[in-house]
């Protein structure tokens, strides 16, 4: 056997910028994306977005929902919540910092990377409120970003009640009715 090392390319936002289909890039490694997403995920997404859009525009928030746009976290990492909450000025193109809320509706091709490596990136970037949506089972993971930087799961507020609201850092709340998402 070799012993030489493997080589492991690093890639950053230009190389991304050339390639076709759906990646990401987690700290210069290149991570495919799943195929499309099947009925239930996509079903869920466009529920979230339904609601957090009319809670906006209810509470008249300086803030705009995104599925499906880049952040650009460094040059070496960028991904794509399947939802995103940006509040203040809003971006031309990609999204350069972080989002106010950041949801991942899971599948079993991604569950395990949206619980672990996302959640790790997130927290790192001081995303406010990370959501976890698994139409599977119905459930709502909630993960909140404390004064000390860490994540505070928040999940236990949910029980008892069809709805929840999160409130954003600017102050403007998001009213999530887990009925109509799951629905």
């Amino acid at each position: 056997m070799s012993t030489a090392p493997r080589y492991q390319p690093r890639y950053t936002f230009a190389d991304y910028c050339q390639w076709e289909g759906d990646w990401e890039l987690w700290n210069g490694t290149a991570v495919a994306m799943s195929p499309s997403p099947l009925g239930p995920h996509e079903r869920a997404v466009a529920k979230l977005v339904f609601q957090i859009e009319a809670a906006l525009q209810r509470h008249g928030c300086a803030c705009a929902t995104y599925a499906g746009l880049d952040w650009i976290v460094a040059d070496d990492t960028v991904v794509r919540p399947d939802v995103m909450v940006v509040c203040g000025s809003q971006p031309g193109r990609h999204l350069e910092r972080a989002p106010a809320l950041a949801i991942e509706v899971l599948s079993e091709s991604t569950a395990d990377k949206d619980r672990t490596a996302k959640r790790a990136l997130y927290e790192a970037s001081r995303v406010a409120h990370y959501l976890l949506i698994d139409p599977a089972t119905k459930t709502i993971e909630w993960l909140a970003l404390g004064d000390d930087g860490a994540y505070r799961d928040r999940s236990a507020d949910l029980a008892g009640s069809p709805t929840f609201a999160v409130t954003l850092t600017d102050g403007c709340q998001i009213d999530i009715d887990r009925q109509f998402t799951f629905a």
